[in-house]
């Protein structure tokens, strides 16, 4: 659903070091970067971008807004948590589960050095939901039919005319 997020930041390239250390954390990397306006982060697409927000104004984070990165390992949202505070962040919920949030799921939030909240989540498919869909995606294997050759529709009615002229 989402092509990027934006965060408004006072300072891009303080917001980078932090950025750097804590989405480095969650294999996150640079992906594109003009300065002093903008740095992005990514697996190889910009996904996540600090930025001077485009009025000049002075950035400010957004009452109730949040920005959740996906995790891989429950290491790997301590070590974001880690990061974050080690760089001048503040924490706003240690890493742990988050049942309120469903049976499996586990995260750590923080505030950047703007004050924009952010979270690290790990929240794997449960193994019945993976069992499940690997079972339909091999019964809609099985099901599916080869394609039928395509018809030729409508010859002109001048060929139909020679062919039955030479029938006769």
């Amino acid at each position: 659903m989402l092509h990027h997020v934006s965060v408004g930041v006072t300072d891009v390239e303080r917001a980078a070091e932090f950025y750097d250390e804590v989405l480095g954390a969650l294999g996150y990397k640079r992906t594109a970067q003009y300065l002093p306006y903008a740095i992005a982060y990514g697996e190889g697409v910009s996904e996540f971008w600090i930025q001077l927000p485009h009025d000049r104004s002075k950035a400010h984070a957004g009452n109730g807004n949040h920005i959740g990165f996906s995790a891989r390992s429950k290491a790997a949202v301590d070590a974001f948590h880690s990061a974050a505070l080690g760089n001048g962040g503040t924490d706003e919920g240690e890493p742990g589960p988050r049942p309120d949030y469903g049976p499996d799921y586990y995260g750590a939030f923080v505030r950047d050095l703007d004050g924009n909240k952010i979270e690290a989540t790990l929240h794997p498919e449960p193994k019945m939901a993976r069992a499940k869909t690997a079972k339909t995606r091999t019964k809609a294997k099985a099901k599916a039919k080869p394609a039928k050759k395509a018809k030729k529709v409508g010859r002109p009615a001048a060929k139909k005319a020679k062919r039955k002229a030479k029938r006769r």
